[in-house]
């Protein structure tokens, strides 16, 4: 018989590291998952030293039996989502647990009793810890390891989360397009995408495309965040990036892109769009493999070594981007998927994912689609009402 299950509270730095650490037992032996580095996930939890706790509340609980560790879950109030969407809306995150449905049980009602208590009638999840970070529950398509800054989870959590009362709310998809047969000059390409992309650069004047200015980063990632913030306004979920979240983004991100593949777009000077592609550096983590007990610059080294020498690394993610709500729709999207596509192909890449990719977005979806994307994974956000 399994010991009585009790929910506590991971509170203290080495509550923390445990409740880090646990993702080690629910994985053990999956050939999938891709462990994070212990470092980076100390810091992302840590109140003191990750950006989004500066407008957001959030609590952590694991699950124990007999004194072990069986699950865990995060509670958490973003103030500036129902700021900006005029919702009361929680959330839930970091949820992970071993095959034990009365403890998922537990944890989830944990983050409901915690996000009703600040006000909230919704607990939405799962959020690692927006739509800025990590979000969503894999649902389908466990046919390899995640790209870099994507979810996995075991099959069995949708499951858990449905039996408990979530519905879905979204899902979003990642398309996966093989580009190791087309050419540089479009060749084998979708003739549509060349087709629109000839159209755009006809009808619009004085359209520009620049690589990112690696000496003037940090004017370049405040740009971006303009871009980004002003193209991503009306999507579902949507948390404008802070100044805080800008430069903890540029610390974790500036190591890992691939500053040729990372492009703004300008009419007649004036910046109008950009695309932020990131090299999937899961293909040289999984490799390296992180675990407790084992040094990270030890693996930041493995890890550094299966890309940089053994050049593993083959699949650029299309991360973030978009174009000024003025200039959506006209075709210059086309012009810098192309530039993006022709980059990637002298830089070695052989596949894109596109992703992830709202299932309410259907311009984003066709254009996946149209540069030969299908979906081949798919991630739910589940909503529930928490009302009494």
């Amino acid at each position: 018989m399994p010991g009585k299950l009790l929910i506590r509270p991971a509170e203290t730095a080495a509550e923390r590291k445990a409740y880090i650490y646990f993702m080690w037992d629910v994985y053990k032996g999956d050939p999938y998952w891709v462990p994070p580095l212990i470092s980076e996930r100390i810091g992302f939890l840590d109140p003191a030293k990750h950006p989004f706790h500066q407008h957001a509340k959030v609590r952590y609980f694991t699950a124990q039996r007999d004194g072990k560790i069986v699950g865990t879950i995060a509670g958490i109030i973003n103030h500036n989502h129902n700021a900006y969407w005029g919702d009361k809306v929680g959330f839930f995150g970091l949820f992970e647990v071993l095959k034990d449905e009365e403890a998922a049980h537990a944890l989830l009602a944990a983050a409901e009793d915690f996000v009703r208590s600040e006000g909230m009638d919704t607990l939405r999840g799962p959020m690692n810890f927006s739509t800025n970070e990590e979000c969503g529950l894999l649902v389908d398509g466990w046919n390899g390891p995640p790209v870099a800054m994507l979810t996995y989870n075991p099959r069995y959590y949708a499951d858990f989360i449905e039996s408990a009362g979530f519905a879905k709310a979204q899902d979003l998809y990642a398309y996966l397009s093989d580009i190791s047969n087309i050419q540089p000059d479009g060749t084998g390409l979708n003739p549509k995408v060349l087709r629109v992309a000839q159209k755009a650069r006809d009808r619009i004047e004085g359209f520009s495309i620049r690589p990112i200015n690696m000496h003037d980063f940090d004017n370049d990632a405040r740009l971006f965040k303009e871009l980004y913030n002003a193209a991503w306004s009306k999507n579902w979920g949507f948390v404008p990036l802070t100044d805080a979240e800008l430069a903890h983004e540029i610390g974790a991100l500036k190591p890992i892109i691939d500053k040729h593949t990372v492009l703004f777009g300008a009419k007649d000077g004036r910046s109008i769009g950009a695309s932020l592609p990131l090299p999937d550096v899961n293909q040289a983590l999984h490799r390296a493999y992180p675990r407790p007990g084992i040094p990270d610059w030890w693996s930041l080294a493995k890890m550094f070594y299966w890309w940089k020498v053994r050049k593993c690394v083959t699949t650029l993610r299309a991360f973030a981007g978009g174009f000024i709500e003025e200039y959506r729709g006209r075709g210059l999207d086309a012009i810098l998927a192309l530039e993006n596509l022709k980059i990637a192909l002298q830089r070695g890449y052989t596949h894109i994912e596109f992703s992830w990719v709202l299932e309410s977005n259907i311009p984003m979806r066709q254009t996946a689609a149209n540069l030969h994307g299908q979906i081949y994974r798919t991630y739910r956000l589940y909503d529930k009402s928490i009302i009494r």
